[in-house]
Protein backbone atom coordinates (compact mmCIF):
# COMPACT_ATOMS: atom_id res chain seq x y z
CA UNK A 1 0.00 0.00 0.00
CA UNK A 2 1.66 3.09 -1.02
CA UNK A 3 -1.40 5.61 -1.28
CA UNK A 4 -1.47 8.22 0.41
CA UNK A 5 -4.81 9.63 2.68
CA UNK A 6 -5.63 12.93 3.53
CA UNK A 7 -8.70 14.18 5.74
CA UNK A 8 -9.40 18.04 7.44
CA UNK A 9 -10.08 15.98 10.74
CA UNK A 10 -13.71 14.53 12.11
CA UNK A 11 -10.95 11.79 13.80
CA UNK A 12 -13.96 9.25 14.04
CA UNK A 13 -14.12 9.02 9.58
CA UNK A 14 -10.15 9.09 9.86
CA UNK A 15 -9.52 6.04 12.46
CA UNK A 16 -12.25 3.95 10.54
CA UNK A 17 -10.37 4.75 7.27
CA UNK A 18 -7.54 3.08 8.93
CA UNK A 19 -9.38 0.37 10.72
CA UNK A 20 -9.86 -0.77 7.20
CA UNK A 21 -7.06 -0.34 5.31
CA UNK A 22 -5.40 -2.45 8.16
CA UNK A 23 -8.02 -5.40 8.13
CA UNK A 24 -8.80 -5.47 4.67
CA UNK A 25 -5.66 -5.89 3.50
CA UNK A 26 -2.19 -8.03 4.25
CA UNK A 27 0.33 -5.21 5.01
CA UNK A 28 3.77 -5.86 5.72
CA UNK A 29 6.35 -4.06 8.01
CA UNK A 30 7.07 -1.27 5.53
CA UNK A 31 3.35 -1.03 4.65
CA UNK A 32 2.12 -0.70 8.15
CA UNK A 33 4.69 1.62 9.82
CA UNK A 34 3.74 3.83 6.64
CA UNK A 35 -0.22 3.55 7.75
CA UNK A 36 0.70 4.31 11.39
CA UNK A 37 2.98 7.47 10.76
CA UNK A 38 2.45 9.06 6.99
CA UNK A 39 -0.42 8.07 5.06
CA UNK A 40 -3.25 9.47 7.26
CA UNK A 41 -2.89 13.49 8.17
CA UNK A 42 -4.79 16.67 8.06
CA UNK A 43 -4.83 19.95 9.05
CA UNK A 44 -7.69 21.69 12.18
CA UNK A 45 -8.00 25.49 12.81
CA UNK A 46 -8.71 25.42 16.74
CA UNK A 47 -5.88 24.21 18.45
CA UNK A 48 -7.63 22.40 21.06
CA UNK A 49 -9.89 20.47 18.44
CA UNK A 50 -6.53 19.43 17.03
CA UNK A 51 -5.28 17.92 20.17
CA UNK A 52 -8.47 15.99 21.02
CA UNK A 53 -8.12 14.62 17.07
CA UNK A 54 -4.43 13.53 18.13
CA UNK A 55 -5.22 11.98 20.76
CA UNK A 56 -8.18 10.21 19.90
CA UNK A 57 -6.07 8.79 16.55
CA UNK A 58 -2.97 7.71 19.09
CA UNK A 59 -6.07 5.52 21.25
CA UNK A 60 -7.18 3.75 17.59
CA UNK A 61 -2.71 3.47 17.09
CA UNK A 62 -2.47 6.09 14.92
CA UNK A 63 0.60 8.54 15.03
CA UNK A 64 4.05 8.35 17.25
CA UNK A 65 3.73 8.00 20.91
CA UNK A 66 6.65 9.76 21.90
CA UNK A 67 8.25 13.09 20.57
CA UNK A 68 10.04 12.07 17.63
CA UNK A 69 7.79 12.16 15.03
CA UNK A 70 5.29 14.98 14.41
CA UNK A 71 1.48 14.11 15.11
CA UNK A 72 -0.70 13.65 12.09
CA UNK A 73 -3.00 16.63 13.13
CA UNK A 74 -1.49 20.22 12.38
CA UNK A 75 -3.39 22.42 14.49
CA UNK A 76 -3.77 26.47 14.44
CA UNK A 77 -3.49 26.23 10.26
CA UNK A 78 -6.55 27.34 8.15
CA UNK A 79 -6.51 24.81 5.42
CA UNK A 80 -7.71 27.49 2.84
CA UNK A 81 -5.30 29.91 3.18
CA UNK A 82 -2.27 28.66 0.90
CA UNK A 83 -1.80 26.24 -1.73
CA UNK A 84 -1.13 22.95 -0.53
CA UNK A 85 2.53 22.08 -0.34
CA UNK A 86 2.08 18.31 -1.13
CA UNK A 87 -0.40 16.48 -2.88
CA UNK A 88 -1.91 12.71 -2.29
CA UNK A 89 -3.99 10.13 -3.57
CA UNK A 90 -6.96 9.95 -1.96
CA UNK A 91 -8.96 13.02 -0.04
CA UNK A 92 -12.09 12.13 1.91
CA UNK A 93 -13.41 14.88 3.54
CA UNK A 94 -16.85 16.54 5.13
CA UNK A 95 -15.37 20.21 5.29
CA UNK A 96 -16.75 22.22 8.43
CA UNK A 97 -20.49 23.56 7.84
CA UNK A 98 -21.27 26.99 6.77
CA UNK A 99 -21.12 28.66 3.53
CA UNK A 100 -19.37 32.14 4.10
CA UNK A 101 -16.06 32.64 6.01
CA UNK A 102 -15.44 35.14 7.93
CA UNK A 103 -13.46 37.01 10.69
CA UNK A 104 -14.33 38.90 13.91
CA UNK A 105 -12.68 42.18 13.83
CA UNK A 106 -13.04 44.49 17.28
CA UNK A 107 -12.33 48.08 17.41
CA UNK A 108 -11.09 50.11 19.94
CA UNK A 109 -14.14 50.79 21.08
CA UNK A 110 -14.72 46.96 21.78
CA UNK A 111 -17.45 46.97 19.43
CA UNK A 112 -17.32 43.72 17.08
CA UNK A 113 -18.05 43.18 13.59
CA UNK A 114 -17.79 40.24 10.85
CA UNK A 115 -15.15 40.64 7.78
CA UNK A 116 -15.71 37.64 4.94
CA UNK A 117 -12.57 35.96 4.41
CA UNK A 118 -11.70 35.81 0.09
CA UNK A 119 -8.94 33.28 -0.51
CA UNK A 120 -6.89 35.12 -3.51
CA UNK A 121 -4.96 31.86 -5.12
CA UNK A 122 -3.32 31.11 -8.34
CA UNK A 123 -4.56 27.61 -7.73
CA UNK A 124 -7.85 28.44 -7.54
CA UNK A 125 -10.47 29.12 -10.31
CA UNK A 126 -12.49 31.98 -8.99
CA UNK A 127 -12.71 33.71 -5.88
CA UNK A 128 -15.35 33.80 -3.83
CA UNK A 129 -16.33 33.98 0.13
CA UNK A 130 -18.29 30.70 -0.13
CA UNK A 131 -15.93 28.24 1.97
CA UNK A 132 -17.79 25.21 1.20
CA UNK A 133 -16.90 26.20 -2.62
CA UNK A 134 -13.69 26.93 -1.32
CA UNK A 135 -13.19 23.82 -0.14
CA UNK A 136 -13.97 22.19 -3.14
CA UNK A 137 -11.38 23.69 -5.29
CA UNK A 138 -8.92 23.11 -2.44
CA UNK A 139 -9.74 19.67 -2.68
CA UNK A 140 -8.80 19.56 -6.71
CA UNK A 141 -5.19 21.10 -6.02
CA UNK A 142 -4.42 18.90 -3.27
CA UNK A 143 -4.81 15.42 -5.31
CA UNK A 144 -2.17 14.16 -7.06
CA UNK A 145 -3.18 13.46 -11.04
CA UNK A 146 -5.88 10.90 -11.08
CA UNK A 147 -5.65 11.14 -7.38
CA UNK A 148 -9.54 10.41 -6.36
CA UNK A 149 -11.45 12.16 -4.18
CA UNK A 150 -14.97 12.06 -2.12
CA UNK A 151 -16.24 15.21 -0.43
CA UNK A 152 -19.57 15.74 1.60
CA UNK A 153 -21.25 19.08 0.11
CA UNK A 154 -24.72 21.01 0.92
CA UNK A 155 -27.03 20.90 -1.77
CA UNK A 156 -26.09 24.79 -2.14
CA UNK A 157 -22.72 23.64 -3.94
CA UNK A 158 -24.89 22.13 -6.63
CA UNK A 159 -26.89 24.64 -7.42
CA UNK A 160 -25.31 28.32 -6.61
CA UNK A 161 -24.78 31.04 -9.19
CA UNK A 162 -21.95 33.10 -9.75
CA UNK A 163 -18.37 31.42 -8.27
CA UNK A 164 -20.43 28.34 -8.15
CA UNK A 165 -21.29 27.95 -11.88
CA UNK A 166 -18.02 28.28 -12.67
CA UNK A 167 -16.49 25.88 -10.27
CA UNK A 168 -19.21 22.76 -11.78
CA UNK A 169 -17.93 23.91 -15.14
CA UNK A 170 -14.35 23.63 -14.47
CA UNK A 171 -14.67 20.56 -12.39
CA UNK A 172 -16.71 18.68 -14.93
CA UNK A 173 -13.94 19.65 -17.55
CA UNK A 174 -10.78 19.01 -15.90
CA UNK A 175 -11.83 16.13 -13.71
CA UNK A 176 -13.89 13.06 -14.18
CA UNK A 177 -16.93 14.03 -12.23
CA UNK A 178 -18.57 11.00 -12.23
CA UNK A 179 -21.02 10.18 -9.11
CA UNK A 180 -23.14 11.87 -6.45
CA UNK A 181 -24.96 10.16 -3.65
CA UNK A 182 -27.92 12.47 -2.62
CA UNK A 183 -28.21 12.44 1.46
CA UNK A 184 -31.24 11.98 3.69
CA UNK A 185 -31.34 15.64 5.82
CA UNK A 186 -30.07 15.47 8.81
CA UNK A 187 -27.24 12.77 8.29
CA UNK A 188 -23.74 15.28 8.48
CA UNK A 189 -25.27 18.47 9.42
CA UNK A 190 -27.87 20.03 11.42
CA UNK A 191 -31.43 18.42 11.38
CA UNK A 192 -33.06 19.55 8.29
CA UNK A 193 -29.59 20.65 6.29
CA UNK A 194 -29.45 18.85 3.21
CA UNK A 195 -26.32 17.23 2.33
CA UNK A 196 -24.52 15.07 -0.57
CA UNK A 197 -21.22 13.11 -1.39
CA UNK A 198 -19.53 14.31 -4.58
CA UNK A 199 -16.73 11.98 -6.05
CA UNK A 200 -14.23 12.80 -8.36
CA UNK A 201 -10.63 12.03 -9.76
CA UNK A 202 -8.52 14.61 -11.09
CA UNK A 203 -7.00 14.34 -14.32
CA UNK A 204 -4.49 16.13 -16.81
CA UNK A 205 -4.87 18.47 -18.92
CA UNK A 206 -6.82 17.92 -22.10
CA UNK A 207 -8.81 19.66 -24.76
CA UNK A 208 -12.03 17.78 -24.10
CA UNK A 209 -13.96 17.40 -21.14
CA UNK A 210 -13.24 14.77 -18.87
CA UNK A 211 -16.59 14.14 -17.56
CA UNK A 212 -18.48 12.08 -20.17
CA UNK A 213 -21.11 9.99 -17.38
CA UNK A 214 -22.53 11.48 -14.23
CA UNK A 215 -24.35 9.01 -11.87
CA UNK A 216 -26.74 10.37 -9.43
CA UNK A 217 -28.04 7.67 -6.44
CA UNK A 218 -30.99 9.56 -4.72
CA UNK A 219 -31.14 8.02 -1.16
CA UNK A 220 -33.10 10.97 0.05
CA UNK A 221 -36.51 10.78 -1.53
CA UNK A 222 -39.28 9.46 -0.11
CA UNK A 223 -36.62 8.04 3.01
CA UNK A 224 -37.16 9.00 6.40
CA UNK A 225 -34.43 8.56 9.32
CA UNK A 226 -34.28 9.89 12.72
CA UNK A 227 -31.43 9.47 15.47
CA UNK A 228 -33.82 7.81 18.23
CA UNK A 229 -36.32 5.49 16.37
CA UNK A 230 -34.60 4.81 12.72
CA UNK A 231 -30.97 4.90 12.09
CA UNK A 232 -29.70 4.95 8.97
CA UNK A 233 -27.42 1.97 9.19
CA UNK A 234 -24.37 0.08 6.52
CA UNK A 235 -27.49 -1.66 5.10
CA UNK A 236 -29.17 1.30 3.76
CA UNK A 237 -26.16 1.91 1.89
CA UNK A 238 -25.83 -1.69 0.09
CA UNK A 239 -27.81 -0.82 -3.03
CA UNK A 240 -25.62 2.05 -3.80
CA UNK A 241 -22.37 0.57 -3.08
CA UNK A 242 -23.75 -2.24 -5.47
CA UNK A 243 -24.69 0.41 -8.28
CA UNK A 244 -21.49 2.53 -7.54
CA UNK A 245 -19.03 -0.76 -8.34
CA UNK A 246 -15.88 0.64 -7.39
CA UNK A 247 -14.02 -2.47 -9.18
CA UNK A 248 -15.14 -1.31 -13.05
CA UNK A 249 -17.38 1.62 -13.14
CA UNK A 250 -17.60 1.06 -16.70
CA UNK A 251 -19.68 -1.28 -15.99
CA UNK A 252 -22.51 0.67 -14.43
CA UNK A 253 -26.22 -0.18 -15.53
CA UNK A 254 -28.97 2.32 -14.28
CA UNK A 255 -31.97 1.29 -12.38
CA UNK A 256 -34.14 4.05 -13.57
CA UNK A 257 -35.95 3.94 -16.85
CA UNK A 258 -38.58 6.32 -17.95
CA UNK A 259 -41.13 3.47 -18.60
CA UNK A 260 -39.91 0.61 -17.07
CA UNK A 261 -38.45 1.80 -13.58
CA UNK A 262 -39.37 5.72 -13.29
CA UNK A 263 -38.93 5.10 -9.49
CA UNK A 264 -35.46 3.59 -9.76
CA UNK A 265 -33.10 5.31 -7.77
CA UNK A 266 -29.35 5.39 -9.98
CA UNK A 267 -29.24 7.19 -12.98
CA UNK A 268 -27.14 8.55 -15.74
CA UNK A 269 -26.79 11.96 -16.79
CA UNK A 270 -24.34 12.81 -20.01
CA UNK A 271 -21.65 15.75 -19.94
CA UNK A 272 -24.15 17.71 -22.77
CA UNK A 273 -26.82 17.14 -20.86
CA UNK A 274 -25.37 19.14 -17.38
CA UNK A 275 -23.60 21.97 -18.82
CA UNK A 276 -27.24 22.90 -20.82
CA UNK A 277 -28.72 22.83 -17.56
CA UNK A 278 -29.52 26.38 -15.71
CA UNK A 279 -26.17 27.13 -14.06
CA UNK A 280 -24.86 23.82 -15.22
CA UNK A 281 -26.82 22.66 -11.42
CA UNK A 282 -26.07 19.16 -10.62
CA UNK A 283 -29.49 19.38 -8.06
CA UNK A 284 -30.99 16.95 -10.13
CA UNK A 285 -33.93 14.80 -9.06
CA UNK A 286 -36.35 13.19 -10.75
CA UNK A 287 -38.47 10.70 -8.41
CA UNK A 288 -42.02 12.33 -6.96
CA UNK A 289 -42.05 13.04 -3.41
CA UNK A 290 -44.86 11.41 -1.48
CA UNK A 291 -45.10 13.92 1.28
CA UNK A 292 -46.33 16.50 -1.26
CA UNK A 293 -48.75 14.51 -2.64
CA UNK A 294 -50.27 13.44 1.29
CA UNK A 295 -49.90 15.54 3.38
CA UNK A 296 -50.02 12.52 6.22
CA UNK A 297 -46.59 11.93 5.55
CA UNK A 298 -44.78 15.75 5.74
CA UNK A 299 -42.15 15.64 8.10
CA UNK A 300 -42.49 16.82 10.98
CA UNK A 301 -43.15 20.67 12.00
CA UNK A 302 -39.10 21.06 13.19
CA UNK A 303 -37.68 19.80 9.91
CA UNK A 304 -39.68 21.51 8.41
CA UNK A 305 -39.05 24.75 9.91
CA UNK A 306 -35.46 23.59 9.84
CA UNK A 307 -35.44 23.39 6.34
CA UNK A 308 -37.50 26.57 5.46
CA UNK A 309 -35.02 28.22 7.56
CA UNK A 310 -31.70 27.27 5.96
CA UNK A 311 -33.15 27.99 2.79
CA UNK A 312 -33.73 31.13 3.75
CA UNK A 313 -30.27 31.75 5.15
CA UNK A 314 -28.88 30.58 2.03
CA UNK A 315 -30.73 32.89 0.02
CA UNK A 316 -29.80 35.85 2.22
CA UNK A 317 -26.17 35.01 2.42
CA UNK A 318 -25.71 34.93 -1.17
CA UNK A 319 -27.56 38.61 -1.23
CA UNK A 320 -25.09 39.78 1.26
CA UNK A 321 -22.27 38.06 -0.87
CA UNK A 322 -23.41 40.18 -3.65
CA UNK A 323 -23.66 43.19 -1.59
CA UNK A 324 -20.06 42.85 -0.37
CA UNK A 325 -18.97 42.54 -3.94
CA UNK A 326 -20.78 45.70 -4.68
CA UNK A 327 -19.57 47.87 -1.67
CA UNK A 328 -16.05 46.37 -2.66
CA UNK A 329 -16.10 47.74 -5.81
CA UNK A 330 -17.49 50.87 -5.02
CA UNK A 331 -14.86 51.68 -2.83
CA UNK A 332 -12.17 50.45 -5.68
CA UNK A 333 -13.77 52.84 -7.50
CA UNK A 334 -13.75 56.29 -5.00
CA UNK A 335 -10.00 54.93 -4.41
CA UNK A 336 -8.92 55.16 -7.91
CA UNK A 337 -11.15 58.53 -8.34
CA UNK A 338 -9.18 59.99 -4.89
Amino acid sequence: MTASMTRFPRSAMTANTHHYLATKYKLDKGQKKHLRYEALRGTELVDGVARLCAMNLFLHGIGPDDDTRKPPIHGGEDSLRNEPSSHVDVVLTNPPFGKKSSITIVNDEGETDKESITYNRPDFWTTTSNKQLNFVQHVKSMLKIHGRAAVVVPDNVLFEGGAGEKIRRKLLQECEVHTLLRLPTGIFYAQGVKANVLFFDRKPGAKEPWTKKFWIYDLRTNKDFTLKTRRMARADLDEFVACYNPENRSRRKPLWSEKQNPEGRWRVFTYEELVARDKCSLDIFWLKDESLEDSAKLPDPPVLAAEIADDLRSALEQIESVLGDLNERARKISSAAE
